[in-house]
């Protein structure tokens, strides 16, 4: 069984989408009735018919539950076209991505057929229960069985198991971006299970609403020690309407939350949560938010928006959200260079742990010589997030950052690399260091690494990252604050 579970995990991060059969691809006219598309699919024996606009453009797909639930359980007249009862919206992926990006896609994205995309044309689709069923005893399958979780007791359970998750997908030499993505998932799929539960409990929400992860939760870059990082944007409704929505979502969110605390995904220290009033707020009260944040630009504000900018749906109405990131859009083509100063000087407030003589700088924790992983990570999000802003980039995670940023010639790709590598890196040893601390020593993950636990090999490589993040500092030190020394 161990032996059968490598090869297949080792295929399942190495084998791109090309390299697998799809299927083919059943389609049918968007006006056509309901009795013959039913008639088009039993014909060629399948269970997902894609629907197609009147210039061939795929715009929605039918299954045999679509059937079965707009159909046939609310009586609907089979003469009606397919169109009206149809499921969308219509996801696709690349023929060049990887097998383990199609199946996070597909949990990311609730949908369970992926339209795969060569040269710009749909060659064919993907069905999430075949992907699962070919995977064995991969870490993605656990992702079905927590969205088969039902009980806070369940999710606690899940979420308790992926540290062993996490150590053996770096034990086979995943790379730790993958291992992000991973973590992320199933933090992802546990809150909006959670979010679903609350919902079902308190009846519908009387407005239409966004519930945002930020921070690191936000930027797709979740590790084993992890507090709350989320808020909540509602529609802005008339003022009779006001108090009604805002009690409703109050509520709802410290329901969340302490689901979420229950299970493991502890309160955050900051209260940088949708429990605390000041981050469950309308569409307009966010605007305000954001623009006084850019506008008054001092210490306090660059720490704030530089948590929200990092913000990711999660789960609501993704037109809020947008609405939210077009506002962004406008305010930010406004000059105001005073804001990228503050928010330059915020990214260099963590400097690398290097002495002058080129030694890890440390502390003592329990007689151990110890640095903090995560303060030294910092940095890295920081100078490339303030490179994004100045760029527009609204891409949530660090590594995609990174790579628009390149394409677009603010690094070159050998900085691109180092830079890359050196997050990736220093985020392996970080998840390596918190799995080992929970699996072998019974311990609460920390951040702090331990001296004496790194190889000669560990400490070169730190010192070499160390000096290559002071030196993207410079860079921004000359570029934004117009002043070399600090």
């Amino acid at each position: 069984m161990q032996n059968r579970e490598y090869i297949t995990t080792e295929q399942l991060y190495s084998r791109k989408i090309e390299e697998i059969v799809y299927k083919d691809i059943v389609s049918c006219a968007a006006d056509t009735p309901i009795f013959a598309a039913v008639q088009h699919m039993a014909s060629h024996k399948v269970s997902c018919l894609f629907i197609k606009d009147s210039e061939d453009q795929i715009i929605g797909y039918a299954t045999d539950m679509t059937l079965r639930d707009r159909v046939i359980a609310r009586q609907v007249n089979p003469e009606m076209a397919i169109a009206t009862v149809m499921d969308n919206p219509i996801v696709s992926i690349s023929s060049q991505a990887y097998v383990y990006e199609a199946v996070l896609m597909m949990f990311r994205t609730k949908t369970k057929y992926l339209l795969v995309e060569k040269q710009g044309q749909y060659v064919g689709f993907l069905s999430r229960n075949r992907l699962l069923s070919e995977q064995g005893e991969s870490s993605l399958v656990f992702i079905q069985s927590v969205k088969l979780s039902e009980t806070t007791e369940e999710l606690r359970q899940k979420w308790a198991y992926v540290p062993q998750i996490v150590s053996q997908l770096l034990g086979r030499g995943i790379h730790a971006e993958i291992a992000n993505q991973v973590i992320t998932t199933i933090a992802d799929t546990i809150a909006i299970k959670v979010i679903e539960k609350v919902i079902a409990e308190k009846g519908e929400p009387p407005a239409k609403f966004v519930f945002m992860v930020t921070g690191s939760e936000g930027r797709k870059e979740q590790t084993l020690k992890t507090d709350q990082d989320n808020a909540i944007i509602y529609e802005d409704k008339a003022n009779e309407q006001r108090d009604l929505v805002r009690e409703y979502f109050l509520d709802f969110a410290k329901k969340v939350s302490d689901h979420l605390n229950e299970i493991g995904f502890v309160y955050c220290k900051g209260g940088y949560m949708a429990s605390n009033p000041e981050w469950t707020h309308s569409l307009g009260h966010w605007k305000q938010n954001y623009k006084r944040w850019i506008d008054e630009s001092e210490p306090e504000n660059a720490i704030k928006f530089s948590t929200f900018f990092d913000c990711r749906l999660l789960y609501g109405d993704r037109q809020i959200i947008n609405q939210l990131k077009e506002f962004l859009e406008e305010e930010l083509q406004k000059p105001n260079e005073l804001f990228f100063t503050f928010i330059a000087k915020n990214a260099l407030q963590y400097e690398p742990p290097l002495t002058f003589f080129n030694n890890i700088r440390t502390h003592k924790i329990d007689k151990s010589e110890v640095f903090s992983i995560k303060n030294a990570m910092t940095p890295i999000v920081d100078l490339v997030r303030v490179y994004a802003l100045k760029m527009r980039i609204y891409q949530e995670n660090t590594g995609e950052r990174l790579r628009l940023l390149t394409d677009m010639g603010v690094f070159t790709e050998q900085q691109y690399q180092e830079l890359y590598q050196s997050y990736y890196y220093l985020m392996a040893l970080r998840l390596k260091n918190q799995a080992n601390q929970i699996l072998n020593d019974n311990n609460a993950p920390d951040n702090y690494i331990r001296i004496n636990d790194l190889t000669k090999i560990d400490k070169v490589t730190l010192k070499e990252i160390f000096r290559t993040i002071s030196n993207f500092q410079v860079g921004i030190k000359t570029r934004f604050t117009n002043n070399l020394l600090g």
